[in-house]
């Protein structure tokens, strides 16, 4: 059901124009955007976009899909090459448990919303409160969109070295906003061994420690070849 908040009314956020987002765009030729409807007026906004495409045999269909913007992300994962540990969280995640998920407490690396900061400010933020540790130098990874299908969501992805003496704070995230986050310092050899059994199955997570075992930052004596 389409709904005016948002669009001609404030929603509950008071925002007005979702109904506008998509439609300017014109970076593909072979798409026109017809219409933009919001179906849902929550935290985040579901939209239901009809546009025209034009397929490879020249021939063009109409068809319409619905995507969840939540806005974009950053995430990181710091690692500790001198010990041979990386920092990570396990939290309760409603979405993983519902779709088969035994518990729904998800391993991840530390991530969140950018809302109005840039990606650096945010992942060094999401860092300290969900981790208590304070980064340094980041790495940056990839941008990396992690549901195309439905989810505009663009998570952009870092990696920073850590010590001891970064852990400034107990982390656990914001209990204001129900977070309640454990914090997970673990052997690098005990967080490969949970990607390959099935205990990490988060995208972004999966992502980042395979990256930085190719790159060999996972190796406790790379430190010293760098």
């Amino acid at each position: 059901m389409t709904t005016t908040r948002g669009t001609s009314e404030p929603d509950s956020r008071g925002r007005t124009g979702l109904d506008q987002v998509g439609r300017e765009l014109t970076r593909n030729p072979d798409v026109v955007v017809r219409d933009v409807e919001v179906t849902s007026d929550g935290w985040h906004v579901l939209r239901r976009t009809t546009f025209d495409i034009r397929g490879r045999d020249g021939s063009w269909s109409t068809q319409q899909r619905e995507t969840y913007d939540r806005g974009n992300g950053a995430a990181v994962l710091p690692y500790d090459p001198e010990r041979g540990t990386v920092l990570l969280t396990r939290q309760f995640r409603w979405p993983a448990y519902v779709n088969d998920h035994p518990d729904g407490m998800l391993v991840e690396v530390a991530a969140g919303l950018l809302d109005a900061d840039d990606p650096e400010t945010a992942v060094r933020r999401e860092a300290h409160e969900e981790l208590g540790v304070r980064l340094g130098a980041l790495t940056h990874v990839v941008d990396a969109y992690m549901s195309p299908g439905s989810v505009t969501e663009r998570v952009h992805c870092y990696a920073a070295r850590y010590g001891a003496a970064d852990r400034v704070d107990v982390g656990g995230g914001v209990a204001d906003e129900g977070e309640e986050i454990e914090v997970l310092e673990l052997p690098v050899a005990e967080a490969m061994a949970m990607l390959g059994d099935g205990r990490i199955v988060d995208g972004k997570t999966i992502l980042l420690l395979q990256w930085a075992a190719l790159h060999g930052l996972l190796d406790p004596s790379a430190a010293h070849r760098g």
